[in-house]
This record gives structure tokens, C-alpha cells and sequence, in this order.
């Protein structure tokens, strides 16, 4: 390969996928300033301390749990148990109580051996525990084992990887649709409001005919199905007013919004619908054989699709055309029409699936549910690299887009930054995406590079 043409792919790349970098940076940036002690709880302190105990006693040693009450000590005495038995050792028994409870538990080995206490980071600091030798003479030589803290990236961690990646699945599923509307040169605004149609369509169809809290799957898959596809129409409707008469997408989508909310309202009573199946949370809230939440997963099929469908079918080469230039694709044959009118309804589609997967999590249908989310979508669009002038724009870049807003917004949870600073830093991050849109149509450069090009 050239040198030429590798300068060539590498400059494409970058225009396409530039953001990664960005992304890659502001999680180093993340990680750095989250990097502090970190001290294990619950299922891992349990993982962590068995660990410990059965490199320090040996196989066949005898040990007793220790935990105090908490809504961790479960996962934690289960984690240790699991543990020390694989490891070979012998569990005397599991005391989750207080000091008074252990004293109590403790005067059963006068007689009999305890090689070891293996106990939370709270309990090695009893008293008793400190002082065990004094308060029980054949305990003497029994050793504590408790976790051991250790430093790590509060970022990086695993709950928060998992936390962003299924916080940002509604915004990043509703943008795949939203990249497909704006590489023709439209807009959809009124996708925010089609979640809260979609959610309480979905859960008001369950509650008066899918059987209420006794719904069955297929009533409930039935219900919410009905739910997006009311959606789609929706955006099909969009559709047909941008194209049958020429009203402009920003408009038709403002207007489309308005009376999505307000059916929304209407269809609620202006009030939560509850009265849903517990079953309903397995999108919003299960996980796979491999502990990934189903919702991620879904994710992740659905931009494979679309990138599949984007960049090697007939369909995806249109949609690009008719973002390129509306008359010169109408003169090559493409179907103008229905290409506007399939990505506006499968925009509003994914807006009724984000609308199922919120319901799905917070078990319950509300009205109020996706405020402020068009913006967030568009903001992740173009942020991901696709144009607003239309007819450039990569799928996975939009999923690289979502990622940066959640990203950046996590970052400053973590930091401690306020909700009204984050808006402002988010509204600047939207800016200097589109101004760096705008400068690369206008294929500005600065003007030391302009001076070395004229003396080259």
C-alpha cells in the first residue's frame, strides 16, 4: 500500500472516527482524577478476604464469619463461605450480628479450635475482636482476616463501566434513528416525547387488557409492541408532511412533539401507571449468561445492524445520496419519498423501543419521561461526526458520540460537579462539535499550516 493512499485511509479514519481519541482522553482524564483508596464491600470483600484466609491458614484450617448487619453482609458471609470451603478450609459457622452477638457466639469454643476469624473492614475493629486473646485465652493464637484496601480508578470500575454503558442505552438506541434523519438533511424533535407515548402506551395496554400485575410475556410483549409501533406512525406521519408538503422537518417534528406529550398526558390521566407485571423489568434491568444487562446487549445488536445496514446495503447508500443532494438522487433513480419517510418512522420506532426499555426499568408507564432527551440524542449525533447539513455520517460514530456525553456527564458525577455546571459544560461540548463540523465543510486550516502548504 502507498504512502499515499495509507495518509488517505488514515485522514478518513479520523474524520469518522476522530471522537475515539476524544473518548480514550476523557476517560484517562476520568481515571486519573478517581484514582483513590478503594475498600471492597459486599460478594467482592468476601471473594477478596477467603482469599486471604486460605493462603494464611492452609487446607483444613477452622474458621468462623463474621459480619455486622447491612445490606451488604449477605453477599459478603456467601462470597467468603464459597470461598473458603473451594479453598478447602472448614466453616464453624456465620455470625452476622454486633459484638454482643459474637461474644456470645465465641463462648461456644472453649474447648474446640478456631484457627481463624474472617470478618468485614467494620468488624476487625470491635473490640472484642482486637482484644481477643484477652477476653477468650484458647482464642489466642486465632488469627483476624479482613479485606485489605487497595487503589483503583473509581471510574474504572466495573459497577460504573456497567452503569454508564446501561445509562446511555435509551439515548444511544434513539440515536441510530436520529443519525439516519439528519444524514438526509432533516431533524426529529419530537423523539423525546415518544418515549413517554411509548411508556405509557405499553403499560396502560398491559393494565386495562394484558392482565395487569398477571400479564403473561406474550401479553406483555403484544402491549408494548403496539406501543412502539404507534410511535413509528408516528414518525411515519413526520414523514409524510416533510415530504408530500415540503413543511420543514424542524417544524413538522416541534409540532409532532407537542402532541406526543400531550397524548401522553391524556392516555396517563396525567398520572404513573403502576399496575405492570414485576416480569417487565427482564429488558430494563436482566442480564445475560455473562452478567452483561440485556439492554446493553440489545445495543449492541442493533448498531451492528445498523452499521451493517448503513454501509453495505442499497437502502444505506440512498440515505446517504439523499443527504448529499435531494435532485441529483431524485435524477438517479432513488426513491426520495420513501427513503425520508422509512428514517423518519424508524426513528420514531427506536424512540417507542426507548420508551419500552425505560418502562422496563422503572416498572412504571409516566408522561414525563424523556425530557430533554431529543437533545441529548442530537447531541450525541453530532458529537459522533455526522453533519447537520446532512449527507455525511458514520452509525458507529454516533455510538462513539453517546459514549462521550455519558462519559463526560459520569466523570462529573464522580468529580462532584453541580447538574447546572454539567449543562453548561455539555451546551459548550455541542458548540465545538458543530463548529468543528463547520470548519472541516469549509476545509479551513490554520494559517501556519495555509503558509507552509504555499512555500511547499
Amino acid at each position: 500500500m502507498s504512502e499515499s493512499k495509507s495518509r488517505m485511509l488514515a485522514g478518513r479514519f479520523f474524520a469518522d472516527y476522530g471522537m475515539i481519541f476524544v473518548l480514550i482522553l476523557l476517560a484517562g482524564y476520568y481515571s486519573y482524577v478517581t484514582y483513590r483508596q478503594q475498600y471492597p464491600v459486599g460478594a467482592e470483600a468476601g471473594e477478596q478476604v477467603a482469599a486471604r484466609a486460605a493462603a494464611g491458614l492452609g487446607p483444613g484450617a477452622r474458621v468462623l464469619l463474621v459480619t455486622q448487619r447491612g445490606p451488604d453482609a449477605n453477599d459478603f458471609a456467601r462470597a467468603a463461605d464459597k470461598g473458603l470451603r473451594e479453598a478447602g478450609l472448614e466453616v464453624a459457622g456465620t455470625v452476622i450480628a454486633g459484638p454482643a452477638g459474637l461474644r456470645q457466639e465465641l463462648e461456644k469454643f472453649p474447648a474446640r479450635s478456631l484457627d481463624g476469624l474472617v470478618v468485614t473492614r467494620q468488624a476487625i475493629q470491635w473490640k472484642i475482636i482486637q482484644s481477643l486473646g484477652e477476653h477468650f485465652p484458647n482464642l489466642t493464637q486465632t488469627k483476624g482476616f479482613a479485606p485489605t484496601s487497595y487503589y483503583w480508578p473509581d471510574f474504572l470500575k466495573k459497577a460504573n463501566l456497567l452503569a454508564i454503558a446501561d445509562r446511555i442505552v435509551v439515548i444511544a438506541v434513539i440515536a441510530i434513528g436520529m443519525t439516519m434523519v439528519i444524514i438526509t438533511g432533516g431533524i426529529d424533535l419530537s423523539v423525546g416525547s415518544l418515549i413517554a407515548l411509548s411508556a405509557v402506551a405499553s403499560t396502560v395496554l398491559i393494565r386495562d387488557f394484558g392482565g395487569a400485575e398477571g400479564a403473561g410475556a406474550a401479553a406483555m410483549i403484544a402491549c408494548c409492541a403496539v406501543g412502539m409501533l404507534a410511535c413509528a406512525a408516528a414518525g411515519l406521519f413526520s414523514g409524510v408532511m416533510v415530504t408530500l408538503f415540503s413543511i420543514p422537518p424542524f417544524i413538522v417534528t416541534l409540532a409532532m412533539m407537542l402532541v406526543a406529550s400531550g397524548l401522553a398526558f391524556m392516555l396517563a390521566g396525567g398520572e404513573s401507571i403502576y399496575r405492570v407485571p414485576a416480569a417487565i423489568d427482564w429488558l430494563g434491568r436482566g442480564t445475560s449468561l455473562w452478567g452483561i444487562p440485556n439492554t446493553v446487549a440489545m445495543m449492541v445488536l442493533l448498531y451492528a445492524a445498523a452499521h451493517v445496514l448503513m454501509t453495505s446495503t442499497v437502502v444505506g447508500r440512498y440515505i446517504y445520496a439523499v443527504g448529499g443532494n435531494v435532485e441529483a438522487a431524485r435524477l438517479s433513480g432513488v426513491p426520495v419519498r420513501r427513503v425520508i419517510l422509512l428514517v423518519y418512522a424508524i426513528s420514531g420506532l427506536l424512540a417507542g423501543l426507548g420508551g419500552v426499555v425505560q418502562a422496563s426499568q422503572l416498572q412504571t408507564g409516566a408522561p414525563t419521561y424523556g425530557v430533554m432527551y431529543e437533545l441529548y440524542v442530537i447531541a450525541a449525533v453530532v458529537v459522533g461526526g455526522t453533519s447537520l447539513s446532512g449527507g455525511q455520517g458514520r452509525i458507529l460514530g454516533t455510538l462513539i458520540g453517546a459514549f462521550v456525553i455519558a462519559v463526560i456527564q459520569n466523570g462529573m458525577n464522580l468529580d462532584g460537579v453541580g447538574p447546572h455546571t454539567q449543562k453548561v459544560v455539555l451546551g459548550l461540548v455541542i458548540l465545538l462539535a458543530v463548529l468543528l463540523d463547520m470548519l472541516k465543510k469549509r476545509k479551513w486550516r490554520p494559517r501556519w499550516l495555509r503558509a507552509r502548504s504555499v512555500r511547499a
